[in-house]
């Protein structure tokens, strides 16, 4: 069976907002072995909806729609698919005494106009919406040229109503796939994305069972297992030889699962050996801290930390150097490190140390960032040409902090 998802809304092709929808029925239609091949975005144009609509039903067995149920002039999916089928939009006095009736419960008199919504093109079915006005549309379009017909299910475009839709009346009505599909991501530091590629060999190879994609953001690495088999055993059994095989070739360079970041692993770690970490940062805002904070369980050995702008750290280092820059080198964040540590009375300090006023365009003098990790006898550094937009240095200067302490905490068993 083969699904599309037509997310429908201007504010989504001029960049307004974001089409999470599409992301997230994906992920439930696998879950009941329904592979979505096609997903589109269209604006509110009639003419360009139904196109799309007439493509979809020539390709698909299941369109899903988001977007477009409103009672506003440019809510045009219930039309849209009314034209797709030359039918009239009928009025259905269930749907709209449930319409009116939400607004008296919220002691409001409804307008004239919200009584689209209970309007359906003829023949299909409405989809009662328990968290808005705006009902959904199932509609079934008969195929000549094939054995099974297609079904068309709009709902509204608001995820809080959307989802409850879709499980409660869209899910249970839709015909699971012949097979069991299964996704499990690895994420990935410290290696870029070709090189990722190279490690990997044959087994990201287009066509191959299961399949391996990669993708990457703000230096994270991210491998995608996809697997499709006639059980959950049989998936999870591909899953479980593929991830061995990525181990073996990629070794440290792995560091956690699905939504596990440095951060998690990091203090999971630390944790476990019951050693405690502060930080210094100059440059990042207080990205590294924040980071660290913003996971359970970090109070129970994040010491603290401190932020430095960048006029504070110059005259800090001013005594060390007679050179201009002194205050951003190795040295440097050796320095804060070691200052962090004293101050928080911890096992680990790690420093950050990003002068974000480089020139970013420059190409002859790629811009740096220094971090290093301080213990007892122990003074790790790595310094980092940020060939990047200088948006994501940030981000990426605390990733690599945090995964110097990951790999040194991985060589070391410290009692």
């Amino acid at each position: 069976m083969r699904a599309e998802i037509i997310a429908i809304g201007s504010e989504l092709t001029n960049g307004e907002k974001l089409d999470t929808n599409s992301q997230w029925l994906s992920t439930q239609l696998a879950s009941i072995g329904i592979s979505t091949q096609f997903h589109s975005t269209i604006a509110d144009h009639i003419d360009e909806i139904v196109d799309q609509l007439r493509l979809a039903t020539q390709r698909s067995d299941v369109i899903l729609i988001t977007g477009g149920l409103g009672p506003t002039l440019d809510d045009l999916t219930r039309q849209a698919m009314a034209e797709l089928m030359e039918v009239d939009l009928i009025l259905d006095e269930n749907s709209l005494q449930i319409i009116e009736n939400m607004f008296q419960k919220r002691f409001r008199e409804m307008p004239e106009r919200n009584r689209i919504q209970a309007m359906f093109p003829k023949g299909s079915e409405p989809i009662q919406n328990l968290h808005g006005t705006a009902p959904g549309i199932w509609m079934v379009v008969p195929r000549t040229d094939s054995k099974t017909n297609c079904c068309i299910v709009a709902m509204p475009g608001v995820p809080s109503e959307m989802k409850p839709m879709f499980h409660q009346s869209v899910l249970p009505r839709l015909t699971q796939g012949s097979n069991v599909i299964r996704f499990v991501r690895i994420n990935c530091f410290g290696v870029g994305e070709s090189k990722t590629e190279e490690l990997l060999g044959e087994i990201t190879s287009r066509g191959r069972d299961p399949e391996v994609g990669i993708t990457a953001h703000e230096a994270t690495i991210t491998l995608r297992i996809k697997a499709v088999g006639e059980s959950v055993e049989v998936c999870e059994q591909k899953i479980a030889e593929t991830d061995a095989i990525i181990h073996e070739r990629l070794g440290d360079y792995i560091y956690g699962y699905e939504d596990e970041e440095l951060e998690h692993v990091v203090v999971t770690m630390l944790n476990e050996r019951r050693l405690s970490l502060a930080t210094s940062e100059c440059g990042t805002g207080g990205l590294l801290s924040y980071r660290l904070t913003e996971v359970a369980g970090s109070n129970g050995c994040y010491a603290g930390g401190m932020i430095f702008a960048k006029h504070n750290l110059e005259t800090l280092q001013a005594n060390e150097s007679d050179n201009d820059n002194s205050a951003f080198n190795a040295d440097a964040a050796i320095s804060l490190a070691q200052e962090s540590r004293n101050q928080h009375a911890c096992d680990f300090a790690i420093s950050v140390v990003l002068d974000i006023d480089q020139s970013w365009q420059d190409t002859e003098n790629i811009p740096q960032a220094f971090v290093a990790v301080v213990a007892d006898g122990i003074e790790l550094v790595e310094e980092i040409g940020l060939t990047v937009n200088r948006a994501i240095a940030k981000s990426r200067v605390t990733k690599v902090a945090l995964n110097l302490l990951r790999r040194h905490l991985i060589s070391t068993t410290i009692e």
